[in-house]
């Protein structure tokens, strides 16, 4: 698997590649925001990038809004800012997963895979052939590509498998402690308002904020949408 690491920090730096590259992963860095963002597009592109917050020459969340205009490449945030709003901005941004420094190799590790199973070919194993159309909603689990009205929606891999899940069952209300276990499936530190940031990306993604319903208290359910 080939990671992009863009972080500024050359101490931090040097502990993650030298600790991905001994778990096996290809670790390409960078130091700046402008030329992560262009290195996570160009060309075959990166399996999976990993994200610095504080670049210093540019917001690392104006780098991943950059990179999601173009691309559905696996993001991981690896920050230093703890606030629980700082997590929320970056998953509502297209972000995957928040890690907040200091961190151990081992959980970022756990990390990437959890993350990169929901992805691309990981997310299509088993599911050869498999289409969930509801209404003007399509979803080629294979493909990993969903469809409004004919035109294609560009979700990343944690909005895919969350969008899947609740159209399973179209109507039926998903708690959202059910949702974090289908589509997160890790021990790791994730909270319901993990669930929310990412329903509120694909909301927005639609175009059609009323087809995905929040039950208060309890989670959320995909209404039949009208064609």
């Amino acid at each position: 698997m080939r990671v992009l690491l863009i972080e500024d920090d050359a101490a931090v730096a040097s502990g993650v590649t030298d600790g991905l590259r001994n778990a096996g992963f290809q670790v390409l860095h960078v130091s700046s925001g402008a030329e992560g963002a262009q290195k996570a597009v160009e060309g075959e592109g990166p399996d999976l990038v990993l994200l610095d917050l504080g670049l210093p020459d540019m917001d690392g969340y104006d780098v991943c809004r950059s990179i999601r205009a173009t691309s559905a490449v696996p993001i991981i945030v690896i920050s230093a800012r703890d606030d629980e709003i700082d997590r929320v901005v970056g998953l509502e941004l297209g972000a995957d997963d928040y890690v907040t420094k200091p961190f151990g190799i081992r959980e970022l590790v756990a990390r990437i895979r959890a993350v990169t199973r929901r992805s691309g070919a990981d997310a299509a194993n088993g599911r050869a052939g498999e289409l969930q159309a509801v209404g003007p909603l399509s979803i080629d689990r294979r493909a990993q590509r969903v469809h409004v009205d004919g035109v294609e929606v560009g979700l990343t891999a944690t909005e895919f498998e969350l969008l899947s899940v609740l159209a399973e069952d179209p109507g039926a209300v998903y708690r959202r402690t059910d949702l974090l276990e289908r589509v997160w499936s890790t021990s790791l530190y994730v909270t319901p308002k993990t669930v929310d940031a990412h329903i509120a990306a694909v909301r927005r993604k639609l175009g059609h904020p009323e087809w995905i319903e929040a039950v208060r208290g309890v989670g959320f359910r995909l209404e039949l949408p009208r064609a």
